[in-house]
C-alpha cells in the first residue's frame, strides 16, 4: 500500500483526507493538534507541528513514506515544499510562488513587479513607528502578513482603534509584520486557477458575499455564485497579466485560488491561496466538469503529473452554462444546543454536498468570531439557472434551524437571494 503524508488537519484537509483513504492510500496526517479533524479517520496521524522539517522529514523516512501534499493551509505550502525538496518528492510548489502567493507582503510585491492591481497600503513590522499612513484615509484594514481566514484582521476607523488593532495583529503574525490597506466596500470575487504543463487554466470564477454584521471584525464569507458577474472584465483586463505573472514564477503544476475587490470596473487582487481552498470550488467543478483536484493533486504527490491529457477539453470556468453557489452558514459564539433542517436539505435533489464543521454539544468561542473558525457549515448546490438558486436559497433558509440552550437563533447572518439580471446567461 502507498503511503502519504498530509501536512494539516483543520475540517476542510479532512476532505482530502477521505479521498486519499478512498483511493486506497495509507494516509498519515500531520498536525499539532491531538483532535484535529483530519485526523479522525487517518491511517495513521502524528501531533508535529507542521514547521517542525526536519522531524516531518526523518518520520517519511522511517515510514518508507511515498509521497507528500499539503492541506487547506496557506501557511504550510512553505514547509510542503523544503520536506518535498529534502525528500526529493513531486512539489507543485516552486520557490518563486511560494515567495509570492505565501505572504501578503510578497504578493503585493509580485503584483506590482508585473503590473498588477492591488490594494493601496503599508507595511508595519516591530519596529516600526505605529502611524496612520498619510496616503489613505479610514476606514483601513489591519492584516497579518502571514495568516489566513480573517484571524487578526480588523476594520479601523479612527487612530486609537488603530493603534490597538495594530499591537494585536503583530501578536498574530510570525514574521512580525502586519499589513495597513484601504478598505475595499465593494464587490468581491475570486478566481480558480489550475495549471497544468506549465499551462494555466481559468477553473471558476466566482462572486463572493460577505456579512458586515460583525462590527468591524474582518468580513467573513457567507456566499458564493458561480459563474461570476464580472468574468468578462476579468478575462479580459486581468488573466493576461496573471499570465506574465505565473510565467516568471516558474509554475508547472498546482492549484491556485486568488481573491479580488471590483470598484468602478477595477479589479483589485487581493488574497491568493496556492492550495485548495475553504471554500472548495474543487467540490463544484468534479461534479460539473467531471476532474477533481483532491484525487488529481494526490496522485501528481506520487507521479509528479497532475490530471489527464483530456484535462483541456473538460475544463470549463462557464460551468457548462450551469449556475453553483455556495452557501456559508455562520454562527454566533455560545453551545449549540439543537440543529433541526439539514437533513432535509442534504436530501434536496440541488445539493451535492454538505461539509459540516460543528455538532449538538460544540461550542463557539468568542475568538471563532470575525473568522472561518466560526462556519457551521457550506451547502454546495448546483441549477440550471439563477431564478432556481434563489428559490433554493429562500427555501434552505426555512428549514435550517440552529439554537443556542437558551432556544436563540445562532445563524448570524443567511446568503440573500441574487439579483437575478446581474446573472442572466
Amino acid at each position: 500500500m502507498k503511503k502519504l503524508i498530509i501536512l494539516g488537519g483543520n475540517p476542510e484537509t479532512a476532505i482530502l483526507v477521505n479521498t486519499s483513504i478512498k483511493m486506497g492510500i495509507y494516509t498519515i496526517v500531520i498536525d499539532p493538534n491531538p483532535d484535529a479533524p483530519a485526523k479522525k479517520n487517518a491511517s495513521e496521524s502524528h501531533d508535529i507541528d507542521g514547521f517542525e522539517v526536519d522531524k516531518i522529514v526523518q518520520l517519511a523516512k522511517d515510514h518508507k513514506v511515498d509521497a507528500v501534499l499539503v492541506g487547506v493551509a496557506d501557511i504550510l505550502v512553505k514547509p510542503y515544499r523544503e520536506i518535498c525538496e529534502k525528500l526529493n518528492m513531486p512539489c507543485y510548489a516552486t520557490p518563486e510562488a511560494v515567495e509570492a502567493f505565501c505572504s501578503k507582503d510578497g504578493f503585493k510585491r509580485y503584483c506590482h513587479e508585473y503590473n498588477i492591481q492591488d490594494i493601496p497600503g503599508i507595511y508595519l513590522d516591530k519596529t516600526s513607528s505605529i502611524e496612520k499612513p498619510k496616503n489613505i484615509a479610514y476606514p483601513l484594514m489591519i492584516k497579518p502578513v502571514d495568516s489566513g481566514g480573517g484571524v487578526g484582521m480588523k476594520i479601523c476607523r479612527d487612530d486609537q482603534d488603530y493603534q490597538e488593532s495594530i499591537k494585536t495583529a503583530l501578536k498574530f503574525s510570525k514574521m512580525g509584520v502586519v499589513l495597513v490597506e484601504k478598505y475595499m466596500d465593494c464587490d468581491d470575487m475570486a478566481a480558480y486557477y489550475t495549471f497544468r504543463n506549465g499551462i494555466p487554466y481559468i477553473s471558476a470564477i466566482s462572486d463572493r458575499v460577505t456579512t458586515k454584521k460583525q462590527g468591524d471584525a474582518s468580513p467573513v464569507c457567507i456566499g458564493a455564485i458561480y459563474p461570476s458577474k464580472h468574468t468578462e472584465l476579468f478575462v479580459r483586463d486581468v488573466h493576461p497579466k496573471l499570465c506574465k505573472l505565473f510565467k516568471g514564477l516558474k509554475i508547472k503544476n498546482g492549484v491556485l485560488n486568488i481573491q479580488f475587490f471590483v470598484e468602478n470596473n477595477i479589479v483589485y487582487a487581493y488574497d491568493p491561496g496556492f492550495r485548495l481552498q475553504g471554500e472548495a470550488p474543487h467540490i463544484h467543478l468534479a461534479h460539473i466538469n467531471r476532474f477533481d483536484h483532491r484525487e488529481m493533486l494526490i496522485n501528481y504527490a506520487f507521479t509528479g503529473v497532475l490530471g489527464d491529457d483530456n484535462f483541456a477539453e473538460k475544463n470549463d470556468y462557464l460551468f457548462k452554462g450551469k449556475i453553483a453557489c455556495t452557501i456559508w452558514v455562520l454562527l454566533t459564539g455560545g453551545k449549540i444546543d439543537s440543529i433541526q433542517g439539514l437533513n432535509e436539505i442534504k436530501a434536496d435533489d440541488t445539493v451535492i454536498f454538505v461539509l459540516e464543521r460543528f455538532d449538538v454539544g460544540d461550542i463557539i468561542a468568542p475568538e471563532m468570531l470575525g473568522t472561518e473558525k466560526q462556519v457551521f457549515a457550506r451547502i454546495y448546490l448546483v441549477a440550471p439557472s439563477i431564478e432556481a438558486v434563489n428559490t433554493k436559497i429562500d427555501k434552505f433558509k426555512n428549514l435550517l434551524k440552529i439554537a443556542d440552550s437558551n432556544g436563540e437563533n445562532m445563524i448570524l447572518e443567511w446568503l440573500k437571494p441574487f439579483n437575478e439580471d446581474d446573472y442572466k446567461r
